[in-house]
């Protein structure tokens, strides 16, 4: 029997991540303060929500760390966990948005909800500019690293780079860049190309990427290699010139994007994560505008490869821009 997947599964955690690990679903996400990272674990996705939110790391008071904490993701490899985010120094420059570098973080316990992790740093991507939204892989026995960085002589703000790795720190490759904002979609109050996310199947790799503003503009795009070729050369790689996943007006989602893969409780059907919000009414910046709730919903598949569909309409409570009381059941528990 399919259990239905609530949403959203957790509110007001943008860019989340979501990883199945012997029978638990370990989740992490964007928290609204930018100041810390933090992971809930629940058997079920629906139990998210209402799962204990630890903090297992909290930004440092001054140098590069120290600023505006980004999109965190959780990793097993070579059995220990990763963490990688985007961070920004804290050095009272006017304009400090586009100032991140992407850092790791690891530990050897079993279970990453222990506080033993440790800095492993940087991750020196080969120059300095501005970086963000690393994401891992691991194929065919190599780990792979795929993120957004801009280069000076690119009219982006940010384009796609990927690499092997030598460890799940270090690069053992130069990167190499798969896309650069081209496409109108793409190119919206931002041009960026950022929040890859990978999902192997069927003997091919499909990575997803969100694209422009981070308001009612923000889609999805997606490349598509087989698994058998030579990931870092970007022939190797097919680009959808249309978004995969967009703004669905008639159930008031909109700008759905910065998503990751999972799989169900069955540990077969693939599961994709990704945020939305239910208004378009905003005022001032969006990035700083807190309702960007996580949801997920299954994905199927066709002889073209994954079909996404829409984002669908809520089924449980979720702030608006007209609802400011919370409501008694207890369903905002997780707030910040």
């Amino acid at each position: 029997m399919t259990i239905e997947i609530p949403n959203p599964i957790v509110l007001q955690r943008a860019d989340p991540y979501v990883i199945r690990y012997k029978g638990e679903y370990y989740f992490t996400g964007s928290h609204p303060d930018y100041d810390r990272i933090i992971l809930r674990k629940a058997k079920h996705l629906a139990d998210l929500q209402t799962a204990e939110e630890v903090t297992i790391w909290k930004k440092h008071e001054t140098g590069p760390t120290s600023h505006l904490i980004w999109a965190p993701e959780l990793h097993r490899v070579n059995n220990k966990w990763y963490i990688y985010f985007g961070a920004a120094p804290n050095d009272g420059i006017d304009d400090d948005t586009f100032n991140h570098r992407v850092f790791c973080l690891e530990n050897a316990d079993e279970d990453p909800m222990s506080d033993n992790w440790v800095e492993r740093g940087q991750v020196d991507t080969g120059w300095e500019s501005f970086a963000l939204d690393a994401t891992s892989f691991i194929l065919n026995g190599d780990q792979y690293l795929v993120w957004g960085q801009q280069d000076f002589d690119i009219d982006s703000h940010s384009n796609l780079y990927i690499a092997r790795m030598e460890n799940p720190w270090t690069l053992a490759t130069k990167p190499v860049m798969l896309a650069k904002p081209e496409f109108d979609w793409e190119k919206i109050r931002f041009k960026v190309c950022e929040g890859p996310a990978v999902l192997q199947h069927d003997g091919k790799v499909y990575l997803t990427y969100s694209a422009s503003g981070t308001g009612p503009e923000y889609a999805m795009g997606m490349l598509t290699a087989d698994a058998n070729s030579d990931l870092l050369d970007p022939a190797s790689w097919t680009r959808s010139k249309t978004p995969v996943f967009t703004t669905n007006e008639e159930a008031h989602q909109y700008g759905p994007g910065h998503n990751s893969f999972t799989k169900d409780e069955d540990d077969e059907t693939d599961v994709m994560v990704y945020h939305v919000r239910n208004y378009t009414e905003i005022t001032g910046d969006p990035l700083y505008e807190p309702n960007r709730e996580a949801c997920a919903k299954r994905i199927s598949w066709t002889s073209e490869g994954p079909d996404f569909g829409k984002p669908e309409a809520f089924t449980r409570w979720a702030p608006s821009a007209r609802c400011e009381v919370l409501p008694p059941d207890g369903s905002h528990e997780g707030i910040a």
